[in-house]
């Protein structure tokens, strides 16, 4: 019961702070693009955009925290922080659609994030992260609070890697509509489907190795340490 109740408490405070999220971006959006949100967008002052991405830091580092509380272990704390963050992430949509009747559709354009540049793309690309990151988050915070573990192999690191980096260049690549104020090119969706599928393989890889003997054996170890 208290492990059930420790992912709902994360589940509840992550909704609740996508709420405060979307707040704050409709706010941005009637203060800034009043006549509508749409590309191109109009660049903001160079200080305000240097406070958003600071808010944009301290939300990080707030679903990192509440990650570190619940867990004990590095790999039990990840996988709260990406459970955290899929369900912040996936909830700031849905409360985005409750205040203001927005995204339209999956495939409106957005601007996701400012770090270390504009991250811009349909909500369907986030969003399919974010859910592979709750369901991940869920399946290794199961296994640790059943006496079990998680620990990825190396093949598993390059492949996150890889769907990580290419995900990453799907927003960012598009330097003429991030920092130039014109019209997004088209969304690379292959890209988008290639990098879910690698994180699917690197999850599977070792979630289903340790949940064989080896993880049997790493757990044997974990406690002589």
């Amino acid at each position: 019961m208290y492990s059930i109740s420790k992912i709902a408490w994360l589940v509840i405070f992550s909704a609740a702070m996508a709420f405060s999220e979307s707040a704050i971006v409709v706010y941005l959006r009637a203060l800034y693009y009043p006549e509508g949100f749409s590309f191109p967008l109009p660049a903001m002052a160079d200080y305000k955009i240097f406070i958003e991405i600071l808010r944009e830091g301290a939300t990080i580092i707030m679903l990192l925290a509440v990650a570190c509380i619940a867990g004990k272990k590095l790999w039990e704390r990840f996988a709260y922080f990406i459970l955290c963050f899929g369900v912040w992430d996936i909830f700031y949509y849905i409360w985005l659609k409750v205040l203001i009747d927005w995204p339209a559709s999956l495939f409106e354009w957005d601007v996701l994030f400012l770090i270390p540049l504009p991250w811009i793309g349909p909500v369907i690309a986030p969003a399919s992260v974010a859910l592979l990151m709750m369901l991940f988050g869920l399946l290794m915070a199961h296994s640790f609070q059943k006496g079990g573990g998680f620990k990825p192999r190396f093949i598993s690191f390059i492949l996150a890697l890889a769907g990580t980096i290419i995900i990453l260049y799907t927003f960012m690549y598009d330097i003429d509509a991030t920092l130039h104020g014109q019209i997004p090119e088209p969304y690379r969706y292959d890209l988008l489907i290639f990098s879910d599928a690698l994180y699917v393989a690197s999850f599977l890889i070792s979630y289903l190795k340790c949940r064989g003997k080896a993880c049997l054996a790493l757990r044997r170890l974990d406690n002589t340490l």
